[in-house]
C-alpha cells in the first residue's frame, strides 16, 4: 500500500482537532462536555475550545523542530521548552485555569514523533517512537513538585511520564483496539469513542482523579467502567444506565477522569494522523440518544 508523507504544516491542525473533539465530546462522566462542566466549576466547553487553538502555534513548533530528527536528549529538551511556552500561552488563553497541561505532554511527544517519522503508517511505531524521546531527561525542567508527581509517588503510579516513556501502552493495546471494535460494532462514531473514554477508565490509574478525589474514587470509577464494558458498551441499556451512575459519582466526589481525557483526545490525533497519511476522513456523527 503506498502511504502519503505527512505534512508537518498539518500536524498542529491535527492535533488541535483532537482537542476539541475530545472536549466536544458528550456526554463524559466528571469531563467538560457541551451539556455541562462535569466536576470542574472553574471550566466551560468555550473554554477548552479557545485553550485548544491557543496550542496550534506550540504543536506546529514542536513539529518543526522534530522533522526528519532522531530521539535525542537534544530534541526532548527543545521540545520542552516548547511545551512550557505553550503552557504559557494556554494560561493565558484561559485566564490562568489549567486545561490542557496534561495533553501538551502527551500529544507533543505525538506531534513530534509524527514528525521525525513522516513516512511512518504504523500507529504503535509512532507511539513507541514517542516514547523513546520522553525517556530522555529534561535537565531544565523546573524544580517544582505537581500534583501528577505528587500522587505519583504516595500511590505508586505510573502517571503521564510513566505511561508515554513506555511507548504509551494505554494507547497501543487499550484504546485504539477498542475504537476499532467499537466501529465494526455499527454504532455512532460518537458513542465509539466514549466507549473508548470508558476502556480508559476502566484500567488507567489516572492521578487527576487520585488527586481530586482519592483512591476510593479512583476504584470506584474502575469498578463502574468495568461495568459498562462488560453490559456489552456505553450504547446498551445497562451499560448508559451506568454511564451516567458514574458521572453522578466523579461529580459526588470532585473527581475528574483527566489523564484518561488526555489519552483520548492522544488517540483521536494517532486515528486522525491514519486517516490523513491515506487521504481519508471520516464525518463528524452526532450522538444518538
Amino acid at each position: 500500500m503506498n502511504h502519503i508523507q505527512t505534512n508537518i504544516q498539518d500536524l498542529g491542525r491535527l492535533a488541535v482537532q483532537s482537542l476539541i473533539e475530545e472536549a466536544e465530546l458528550t456526554p463524559k462522566p466528571g469531563l467538560v462536555d457541551k451539556e455541562n462542566s462535569g466536576s470542574h466549576t472553574d471550566m466551560s466547553i468555550d473554554l477548552m475550545i479557545r485553550s485548544a487553538k491557543a496550542l496550534e502555534r506550540t504543536f506546529r513548533e514542536i513539529a518543526k523542530a522534530s522533522s526528519n530528527r532522531k530521539p535525542s536528549q537534544k530534541l526532548r529538551e527543545e521540545i520542552a521548552a516548547i511545551g512550557r511556552q505553550g503552557e504559557k500561552d494556554m494560561f493565558e488563553a484561559t485566564g490562568g485555569v489549567n486545561t490542557h497541561k496534561g495533553a501538551i505532554w502527551a500529544l507533543g511527544l505525538l506531534v513530534s514523533s509524527s514528525a521525525m517519522n513522516p513516512e511512518e503508517s504504523s500507529m504503535d511505531n509512532i507511539a513507541l517512537s514517542a516514547g523513546k524521546l520522553a525517556r530522555f531527561p529534561d535537565r531544565n525542567q523546573p524544580k517544582v513538585i505537581t500534583n501528577g508527581a505528587h500522587v505519583k509517588v504516595r500511590y505508586g503510579v505510573n502517571g503521564a511520564k510513566g505511561e508515554a516513556q513506555q511507548g504509551f501502552p494505554h494507547l497501543r493495546n487499550i484504546a485504539l483496539p477498542v475504537l476499532y471494535a467499537s466501529r465494526r460494532s455499527g454504532v455512532t462514531e460518537n458513542l465509539c469513542r466514549l466507549n473508548v473514554l470508558i476502556a480508559l477508565m476502566a484500567s488507567l490509574d489516572d492521578t487527576c482523579i487520585l488527586h481530586r478525589g482519592g483512591l476510593k474514587a479512583l476504584v470506584s470509577t474502575k469498578e463502574l467502567a468495568n461495568e459498562i464494558l462488560k453490559s456489552g458498551g456505553v450504547w446498551t441499556v445497562n451499560g448508559w444506565k451506568v454511564l451516567m451512575q458514574l458521572d453522578q459519582l466523579l461529580r459526588w466526589t470532585n473527581a475528574s477522569p483527566g489523564g484518561s481525557a488526555d489519552l483520548l483526545a492522544a488517540t483521536l490525533f494517532l486515528d486522525s494522523l491514519h486517516l490523513y497519511t491515506r487521504n481519508q476522513t471520516y464525518p463528524q456523527v452526532t450522538l444518538a440518544n
